[in-house]
């Protein structure tokens, strides 16, 4: 499984979203970071997520963004090197 899949994989089963896309960005970062482990991903460490989920009606940005990173918690510790998040709820305008 790619560290993308994983991360769709943990946001459906944690948000049960209305809409999903995780669009991984690693190779706008060729260079940028190297740790160990990465290689196992394929240098996939720069990720954007967009998400609608009714769960995050009624949370602040900050929250929606806490509820995120507690779900990829283990790949932020390990691989992941930098997630930017668009998280709105039903009816909300899309952030780009």
């Amino acid at each position: 499984m790619t560290m993308q899949q994983r991360i769709e994989a943990k946001l459906k089963l944690g948000l049960r979203p209305e809409s999903l896309r995780v669009e991984d960005e690693s190779d706008r970062h060729a260079g940028h970071l190297e740790r160990p482990g990465h290689a196992d991903q394929g240098g996939n460490t720069h990720f954007r997520v967009f998400v609608v989920s009714d769960v995050f009606a009624g949370k602040s940005r900050i929250e929606r963004h806490r509820m995120v990173n507690a779900l990829l918690a283990e790949e932020l510790a390990d691989t992941v090197h930098a997630l930017a998040i668009h998280a709105s709820a039903p009816g909300e305008p899309a952030r780009k």
